[in-house]
Formats: structure tokens, C-alpha cells, sequence
């Protein structure tokens, strides 16, 4: 096909893949514990009859142990082609407090030319960019393609990580295309060369044997919450910079955001500072970053006049792609044992790691691509760095050295991933999977093989 026929193809699919992705968006395939599990199992089975009408030659639903399945497909490549393999994940974040939405979460809302839902862009809309290139070709792909589409990324991802050790063959491939980061602005064309790792834990601290009278007692009986806040507190200085040793800044050697973009684009209110120091990209792509992401402690408006005797917190670290992340969350450990105070007791507990990515600086595969994405969105890519983690990336990368891994996708930095008010702008998705569908055909060329 001539990239005429390809852009033309996909622009006559998108009515279709807006209304699919509309569909899977409504499904609440919420893989988290404590949520209903049918939705997940729903989505799965709409991910499967997405594939089957691409005329994949094979698509089946794969278990993962301890997990949702996969949805799996392939074609196998015409003589002297390569094969690709093309990922994305059908579960989402779960909603959070439905009154920060403007749309109801799981009722997809088209304004402006944007669908509003939870999982329209992270990672749904990486799906129907799958989907819509592969039938640009109705059924004549001209490379070998194999599709995964997994369903639990984003709690316990992990999972999926010990299939692919576990099932090389079945993955294997020259290139990968992960479809779920994007660009910085709608329009901007980047590729993600890094990923930040990641390591989480639960920290626990108790005091008393149950709560006590503040006034009774207050003033000598150690505070629980008060000693967790001293500790969490020390991790960063006054500057915002991380304290514990060992865990220095990094370089990013591209170009970041800029300050006002980024303030904007995160909501920081006026008046108030950004947190570290060196630049923004430094920062967000190739240094530490410690959140605090869940605390439990009596809400306000329950509140009564007691002495808290346990509490507990949730630490979450973002790990430079060259960092450890076992060897960073025994840092960030130790460290917070060394400032326990008054005696209390300390424990931790829950303990999740996940490792970053750096690529290389690009291939065959990668020259392909700088090609598609040049004719789909008006100019040629940058390289970016993103701050968010996907441990799966690190796994192929292990399992399959000579693929060249291959990330982007339409979500761009605006379009509010797990956080309310989540959307995919619609030409960014129609950009993307025209941008991947020329991909396919560009790395079919004997000139991008290099033979």
C-alpha cells in the first residue's frame, strides 16, 4: 500500500474506532482487588472480538497465572519480513471520587473532538490504535505481527512479566511497539527512550496498645501519626530534594518541559514553588522522586479527641533507568529507620519493584518509525523521557536484546491519566494509528532491512 492508501484508510476506520473505543471505555475492567471482576473479564472478551476482525490469523485468550488473561494474536511474517510485536492493556485505573468528574468515569463523553472516560487514552486508546492499523491492510499485513494485550498493568503488572519469561517464542519479534505513553503536546510527535523504575512499600508504625484521651494524655503518649509524619517528612529537605544517600540526582540529556508548560499542564496553583533542583527534565525522567501515595489516618470529619496509637503510609520511589529499584527501596528503608523516633515501632511490608528503560539510540526499526510518524504528524519525532513505569518494558528488553522497543502512543501530557477527567483527543488517536500503520509498511521495505 502507498501511504496515501494507508492515511486514507485510517481516516475512513476512525467513525468505527471511536465507537469502539467509546465501547471499551464504558466497561469498568478495574483490576484492582476488592472490584467486581466480570468487567475485566468483559473487557477481555471485547479485546478479542477487536482482534478477530482485524483478520489476524490466529487470536485466542491466554491465562496468566495469578492474573486476568491475555488476549493474544498473530500473523506470521511474509518471506523475509520481520516480525512485531504490538502491546497494550485493556484494565484501567479505578475511578476515585466520581463528584472530581466532569463526565460520569464509564460513560465515554465526545466534546470538542475529545472522549472524556476512564481508560479512553491509559490504555484503551493504545488498543484501538492497534486495532485501526491493522486494518488499513485488511488482512495483507506486510510483516509478521504478533498483538498482547494484557489485563492487569496497572496493579501487579509484574505477572505478565513472568509469562513472557516463561513463553519467549510466543513473543518473540524484531521490534516492539508499546502503545502506552505519547507525546508532550497533541501534535508534537515524540518517541519514550526512558522509563523511570519503580518501588513501593507500606510502612506501619505503632505506639500505643488503642487510642487514648488527647487531653487525659496527650502531651507524653507518643503520637503514631504524628511520629510517621516526622519520618516521612525528613525524606526531602527544605529544597524538595531527596535526602536519603545514595540516590542522587541524574541527567537527562534531551529537552524537557518548559516551567510554564509544566505548571500548567500539572495544576500547580500560583504562588506555589516546584520541589528539587536541576532541570525539569532531570527531574522528572532521570532522578529520584519519593511520594507519599496513601495514608491511613482518621478524615477530618470523623475526628475525635484521641491519641492515634497506629497508622500507616504508602511510599511510592520512581527509579532512574539505570537505578536499581531493590537496591533504592532498602535505601529509602534503612533510611527511615535510622530517623524513627521516641522508640515506636516500625515495619514495612507490601513491597513492589519494578525496573526502568533506557533504549538505544535507535535502529532500522527506529529510522522506520522516524519515518511514519515525520508523514503523520508534519515533522519528525524527539526523543522524551517519561517518569511513569511499565516493568514489562524492562522484561522484553531482557528476553529479546536485539528488538529494537519502540514507545508511543496518543497519550499526550494533558490528557489526564489516572486522574479524573481522563480523555484522548481524537486526531492525536487518528495521528498515532496512522503513524503506526505506516510503521508496519516503512519496516517492510527492503531498504529499512537493510538488505
Amino acid at each position: 500500500m502507498t501511504p496515501d492508501q494507508i492515511e486514507s484508510a485510517v481516516a475512513a476506520a476512525m467513525p468505527q474506532a471511536v465507537e469502539e473505543l467509546r465501547r471499551l471505555a464504558a466497561i469498568p475492567s478495574v483490576a484492582f482487588p476488592g472490584h467486581p471482576e466480570e468487567p475485566v473479564y468483559a473487557a477481555a472478551a471485547m479485546v478479542e472480538d477487536l482482534l478477530r476482525s482485524t483478520g489476524l490469523a490466529r487470536v485466542q485468550q491466554v491465562p496468566v497465572e495469578g492474573s486476568f488473561p491475555a488476549v493474544y494474536g498473530e500473523t506470521p511474517a511474509p518471506p523475509g519480513a520481520p516480525t512485531v510485536l504490538l502491546y497494550a492493556h485493556y484494565d484501567v485505573q479505578p475511578a476515585g471520587d466520581p463528584a472530581a468528574w466532569r463526565t460520569p468515569p464509564f460513560e465515554p463523553t465526545l466534546i470538542d473532538g475529545q472522549l472524556f472516560g476512564r481508560g479512553t487514552a491509559d490504555d484503551k486508546s493504545g488498543i484501538i490504535s492497534h486495532i485501526t492499523a491493522l486494518r488499513a491492510f485488511q488482512g495483507r499485513l506486510p510483516v509478521g505481527v504478533k498483538v498482547i494485550i494484557e489485563g492487569q498493568e496497572e496493579y501487579a503488572g509484574e505477572r505478565l512479566e513472568a509469562f513472557v519469561e516463561r513463553n519467549p517464542e510466543l513473543l518473540r519479534a524484531d521490534a516492539i511497539v508499546v502503545a502506552d505513553t505519547g507525546n508532550p503536546r497533541i501534535g508534537d510527535p515524540a518517541v519514550t527512550t526512558s522509563l523511570r523504575g519503580m518501588a513501593a512499600f507500606t510502612i506501619e508504625v505503632r505506639t500505643l496498645r488503642e487510642p487514648v484521651h488527647s487531653g487525659s494524655f496527650g502531651g507524653a503518649a507518643p503520637d503514631a501519626l504524628a511520629a510517621l509524619m516526622r519520618m516521612l517528612t525528613s525524606l526531602h529537605d527544605d529544597n524538595g530534594d531527596i535526602r536519603v544517600p545514595g540516590l542522587p540526582r541524574g541527567t537527562f540529556l534531551g529537552q524537557g518541559p518548559a516551567e510554564e508548560e509544566f505548571r500548567k499542564t500539572a495544576g500547580v496553583l500560583d504562588g506555589v514553588s516546584l520541589v528539587g533542583s536541576g532541570s525539569l527534565a532531570d527531574r522528572l525522567w532521570s532522578s529520584y522522586a519519593i511520594t507519599v501515595t496513601g495514608l491511613d489516618v482518621p478524615t477530618v470529619s470523623g475526628a475525635i479527641n484521641a491519641v492515634q496509637p497506629a497508622t500507616r503510609a504508602r511510599v511510592t520511589v520512581r527509579v532512574p533507568p539505570a537505578g536499581d529499584p531493590k537496591t533504592t527501596v532498602n535505601a529509602v528503608v534503612e533510611f527511615l529507620r535510622q530517623v524513627t523516633p521516641w522508640g515506636v515501632q516500625v515495619s514495612f511490608g507490601d513491597f513492589t519493584v519494578g525496573s526502568g528503560f533506557q533504549a538505544d539510540s535507535g535502529g532500522k526499526a527506529r529510522s522506520a518509525l522516524n519515518r511514519a510518524m515525520e508523514r503523520a504528524f508534519g515533522r519528525p519525532p524527539r526523543d522524551v523521557g517519561a517518569g511513569g513505569s511499565i516493568p514489562l518494558v524492562n522484561t522484553l528488553l531482557k528476553q529479546f536484546p536485539a528488538a529494537e522497543i519502540l514507545l508511543f502512543g496518543a497519550e499526550d501530557e494533558d490528557a489526564a491519566i489516572h486522574a479524573p477527567n481522563e480523555r484522548v483527543d481524537l486526531d492525536e488517536l487518528r495521528r498515532t494509528a496512522t503513524a503506526e500503520a505506516l510503521f508496519l509498511q516503512e519496516l517492510s521495505r527492503p531498504s529499512a532491512l537493510g538488505v
